[in-house]
Formats: C-alpha cells, sequence, structure tokens
C-alpha cells in the first residue's frame, strides 16, 4: 500500500491504462515512486468490451504495484469522453459569478444540465474580462467509469479530464515558457491541443488519433484492427516526402504513406483551432510545438508536424521537475516520458501545486463527501447523545437505588400486614358461607308465601261481582310463540288431578315429562334423545271460573286487560284474547252462570317444586 501522503494518480486513456505513485519530496516537489502501464485493444467495433478490458487492466496494475484495496485514487479520463468549453464572463463582482457559470453552463452544455456532472473554474485573462473553463461529462458515463475503478477495489479521491492533468503538467514543468506553445496530445481515438500562453490557456480534442491510422492501414490492406494495429507499432512510420520514401522498401513505403495519408487532416484541424484560439480568444500563434501521446510514438512524427507546422518540434517530458525513485525502471521511464504527462497533472494535484483543479465528482463520491462534510456535526450529535444517555443512566440508577431502598420499605410493611392476612381471610371466607346460608333463607321465605302472594295479585285484580275465579293451576309447558299462532300449546299442570284423594305419605304432584332436545347420532342415522334431564318450569297459572248476568263475558275481558296493566306477576306481552282458552259469550238456557278457562303467562318463569317427578 501507498505510503502516507501518497498520491496514487491512474490514466484511463482510449487504449492505454497507466498508474503511478507519487509522493511529495522534502523541497516541496514531487517524486515518482512507482510507475507500470498497460494497454487494451482500441478497436471501435469492440466498445461494449471496453469498461471490462479497463478493470482488469486496473486490477492488475494495483497488484503489480502493492497498491492497497479501496486505496482511493486520482484518475483522468479521456478527452474525447468530455466536453469543454471557454467562456467569457462580463466584469461582475466574484460574488456572482457563481450563479452566472450555472447559468452559461444551461446555455452552454448540450444535454439537459441536471443529467451531467460539470465543475469550473476562473482562468487568468489578459483582458478586464473574466473567463471560466467549464468542463462536463454525461453523468451516466463517469458513474461508469467510475464503478470499474470500484470494483477494481479501489476508491475515488477526484477525477481530472485529461487535457486539464496535461496543462497542468506544462506549467509545472516548463515554468519559463513566454511564447505560445502548443502540447499536440495524439491519443488512440482523439488528438488533444492544448494552448498555453502565460498563464492563459486553451483546449480543444480533434477526433483523429491513433485509431484512425490503425483504421486506415485494415482498410487499406483488408486486414482486422488487431494485425493492423500490431504492424503501425511494428513497423509503422510516417512519410515525409518522396525523397523519403525512395530510399525504403515498397511495403515500408506503402505502410508509411498510408500512415501519411490517415494523419493528413489533422494540421489543418490544428490551423483552424489556432485561428479560432487567436481570433475568438485573443491569443497568439504558437511558436513551439510539444508532442505528447501514445501517437506520438511513430517513427518521424515529429519531422512531418515540423515540415507542416513550420514550428520547432520536440517531445513533451513532464517529468523534467519530477524525481524518479529507486524503484521505477529508468529504461521504461526513459522511452515513455511523453506518455506520463497525466499521471504527472494528477501528482500535482496532491501536492498543491496544479494550476487548473477540475474535479468531475461521481455520484457515489459525491454522497461520501456529504457524508464527510456532516462528519463534525454528527460526531458532535453523537456527543451529545452520549452524554445525554449517560444523564439518563445516572439518573436511572439513582431512581433504580430510591425503588430499592422503597421495596425493602414496603416489604417491612407488607410482613407486618402479613400478620393479619391470615384471620382477614378466614373471616371473609365465613362472609362467603354466610352469604350463601342468607340468600338460601331468603328465597325459601320467598317461595313460602310466593303463591300466596300471586293469588292475592290475581284476586285483587279479577274482583268484581258478576265474575269469580274457582280452580288455580300453575302449568308447565306454555310456548308464548304458539300462542301467538292461535295455539297455546300442550301444557301440564304442576297439581295432580287426584290431589283431593292422595294418601298420606304421596305427592300431590303430579307426574311432568319434559322432552329433551335431540343430539345428532354418531353415525350419522337418525337422533336419539340426550340422556341428560331438562329441569321443568312453571312458567303460567291456568285458572277457571265463572261469569252471570248479560255480556258478563265482557266483565272476563276487562278483567284480563287489568292484570295485565297492573299486575306484578303475570306477563302483558299477550292481548286479552289471546290468553283465553275458553269464553262462551252467552247463558245456556236456564243457567245461572257460564264457566271460562284462562292461560295466563308469568313475567318470570320459576323452578318447579322439588317433589315434581320428571320422566325423558
Amino acid at each position: 500500500m501507498a505510503e502516507a501522503q501518497a498520491t496514487v494518480a491512474l490514466n484511463i486513456g482510449s487504449q492505454r491504462i497507466s498508474m503511478g505513485v507519487f509522493e511529495p519530496s522534502k523541497n516541496g516537489g514531487l517524486i515518482l515512486k512507482k510507475y507500470d502501464s498497460a494497454s487494451i485493444l482500441a478497436d471501435p467495433a469492440a466498445e461494449m468490451a471496453r469498461l471490462p478490458q479497463i478493470r482488469v487492466a486496473v486490477s492488475e496494475l494495483a497488484e503489480k504495484l502493492r497498491i492497497g484495496k479501496s486505496t482511493k485514487l486520482r484518475y483522468s479520463i479521456s478527452g474525447q469522453s468530455v466536453f469543454t468549453r471557454f467562456i467569457k464572463l462580463p466584469p461582475i463582482e466574484d460574488d456572482n459569478i457563481e450563479q452566472l457559470v450555472a447559468f452559461e453552463a444551461q446555455q452552454h452544455v448540450p444535454f439537459p444540465i441536471d443529467e451531467v456532472i460539470w465543475d469550473w473554474q476562473l482562468l487568468e485573462s489578459g483582458s478586464g474580462e473574466k473567463e471560466v473553463a467549464l468542463v462536463a461529462i454525461k453523468g451516466d458515463a463517469l458513474n461508469d467509469i467510475n464503478d470499474v475503478v470500484l470494483d477494481a477495489g479501489m476508491g475515488t479521491a477526484e477525477v481530472d479530464a485529461s487535457p486539464m492533468a496535461l496543462y497542468n503538467a506544462l506549467r509545472y514543468n516548463y515554468p519559463e515558457l513566454e511564447e505560445t506553445t502548443l502540447l499536440i496530445d495524439i491519443g488512440a481515438k482523439t488528438c488533444n491541443l492544448i494552448y498555453l500562453e502565460g498563464n492563459r490557456m486553451f483546449t480543444r480534442s480533434v477526433a483523429v488519433g491513433g485509431a484512425s491510422i490503425t483504421t486506415a492501414i485494415a482498410k487499406e490492406y483488408g486486414v482486422n484492427f488487431s494485425e493492423a494495429e500490431s504492424q503501425k507499432c511494428s513497423n509503422g512510420m510516417v512519410a515525409l516526402n518522396s525523397a523519403h520514401t525512395s530510399q525504403m522498401d515498397e511495403p515500408t513505403a506503402a505502410l508509411a504513406t498510408v500512415i501519411r495519408n490517415a494523419l493528413g487532416k489533422l494540421p489543418a484541424e490544428i490551423a483552424r483551432t489556432t485561428n479560432y484560439f487567436r481570433s475568438q480568444h485573443g491569443g497568439k500563434a504558437p511558436k513551439r510545438i510539444l508532442l505528447a501521446g501514445g501517437g506520438a510514438n511513430l517513427l518521424h512524427i515529429a519531422e512531418f508536424f515540423q515540415e507542416k507546422l513550420r514550428l520547432p518540434v520536440e517531445f513533451f517530458n513532464p517529468l523534467k521537475r519530477v524525481s524518479v525513485g529507486k524503484g521505477v525502471d529508468v529504461d521504461q521511464i526513459a522511452a515513455e516520458a511523453h506518455l506520463l504527462g497525466e499521471l504527472v497533472g494528477l501528482g500535482l494535484r496532491g501536492i498543491g501545486k496544479a494550476s487548473l483543479e477540475i474535479d468531475l465528482v461521481p455520484d457515489v463520491v459525491s454522497r461520501e463527501r456529504d457524508v464527510e462534510r456532516r462528519k463534525p456535526f454528527l460526531v458532535a450529535a453523537s456527543i451529545v447523545l452520549l452524554l445525554g444517555l449517560a444523564v439518563w443512566a445516572w439518573s436511572n440508577v439513582s431512581r433504580k437505588t430510591q425503588a430499592e431502598d422503597a421495596v425493602v420499605d414496603m416489604q417491612g410493611k407488607v410482613d407486618e400486614r402479613q400478620l393479619y392476612a391470615k384471620p382477614l381471610k378466614e373471616l371473609a371466607k365465613q362472609e362467603t358461607g354466610l352469604d350463601v346460608m342468607s340468600k338460601q333463607l331468603v328465597n325459601a321465605q320467598s317461595a313460602r308465601v310466593f303463591w300466596v302472594d300471586v293469588w292475592d295479585d290475581l284476586a285483587h285484580h279479577f274482583a268484581s261481582d258478576v265474575v269469580w275465579l274457582v280452580d288455580y293451576d300453575p302449568v308447565v309447558g306454555f310456548k308464548l310463540e304458539l300462542v301467538a299462532e292461535g295455539d297455546p300449546g300442550p301444557v301440564q299442570s304442576v297439581i295432580a288431578s287426584n290431589f283431593n284423594g292422595v294418601e298420606y305419605g304421596d305427592s300431590a304432584l303430579s307426574l311432568i315429562r319434559v322432552e329433551a332436545p335431540p343430539v345428532p347420532s354418531r353415525r350419522g342415522g337418525s337422533n336419539r334423545a340426550a340422556p341428560a334431564a331438562v329441569k321443568p318450569t312453571i312458567n303460567a297459572i291456568r285458572v277457571k271460573g265463572f261469569w252471570r248476568t248479560a255480556n258478563g263475558y265482557r266483565e272476563v275481558t276487562k278483567l284480563i286487560d287489568r292484570l295485565r296493566s297492573g299486575s306484578n306477576y303475570f306477563d302483558d306481552v299477550l292481548p286479552a284474547e289471546k290468553m283465553i282458552v275458553s269464553l262462551p259469550r252467552a247463558l245456556d238456557e236456564g243457567a245461572y252462570a257460564a264457566p271460562f278457562e284462562l292461560i295466563l303467562p308469568l313475567k318470570k318463569a320459576i323452578p318447579a317444586p322439588e317433589g315434581t317427578k320428571r320422566s325423558r
């Protein structure tokens, strides 16, 4: 794992993945402690396989350089993935710049602003106007790249764009530059043009790169992209003129000519970009050319640009002011020095020596930073919570102690009162027995006079000089629902019909037959009677009497109504005519009185006397 204060830099190019470990030197400079690189196929037809290839390359580089898991990287992404604009602002107060830049971003970025991740930085300008560099990338594209880094076991500290990292490396390593300088970074899919004029900068990406040359070779010779790439890397060079190619063998000359033709568009794009830089940004034409990137490895490419642009050309050395550690392969660094510009620019971010600090923040990193920003508040809140819990715990301990003391005191009082509890329980038990006995006595007394009270109540309401009662008969089995249908049902008298002739010692009560409710047969057949006996209850009184004089029967109905409205024992649910069993409306010829019979329902049924026998 990299030591403390070290910066792990990762450059994710279209065809080349490189990683370096930088540490600050004692004099404030930069030291390259570890370095390695890996290549991936830049075939446009295999774009879907690019991210998996990057994941494998990053994992292998981290393993080679012994980078610990979860180490946070500073990485750059290729210029073709980002959108860059240089926007001039009117002279306004610095406090309002951020709002104005946000407005300008919505106008210039060719995507909905909520779908991109963007950043900006104020640039130095020679005029009174303010100028900002605006860099944006589609949020989904950046998150996909960042997921690759996370899948490789790394974390993300900052994300830069390749042109901005190259600019920082150029400013740091060439502080003596006074004339306008153009850095041409030839990548796999794009060529980054970076103009440096004093403290000012301008950059533009052109869609011409190493993959364009490989595609031209594949088309010319009818081979696949991988084979064409191999031919370019092993035998490729740039043809300068006819005199130059005449000295080569025919296959080599033909390949060099194809490469020259593929690069032919680039000088024209550089000239057009220079004109734009001069006319729109007030810059000057470059006086010096520096070459960088993997495409600069082609033989005679420096002479090609010198011929086309008529300017001195040399290779960019991003390690000019950077020390190299003992563990780095010097031969590899010497051969690939012009390819390390992005890594050096990222390393400068780690020691605070970068002139331009663009930070494109993936969503996951943004959330992590929000958590980090809230950490002090969360820590403070946790401390307050812990203090509160401590106070609460102390309070609970105090209350627990008080409660325990109270329990001890209460237990003493309970023990004292237990001395009286047993005698009181015995008294309560005796009281319960006396209550039962008293209720039995009260019920016996009530039962003893009940029938006398019922007879008095009946006699009181049936008092008349034309109506008199001759028979008083308690019955069981009276059913109100049958009476409502016009049939009083089979009622049974409690008194035996021969009660006046019963011998001494026998009961004068009749034998009552009560039907038990049926229960289902276990075998699902016919029902059988339940074995449990049903206790009969007296729920009506059957009375017989006589009426006399003309229309005396009407007096009977009046007496029934009077009984219904004022009796304490007889129910009033049935109308008078429903209580009549028989009531003739005329006297027989020569008769003094006419008999009648009534069934009077009781308000409350009472158990039949204990002597009443039951049968099933």
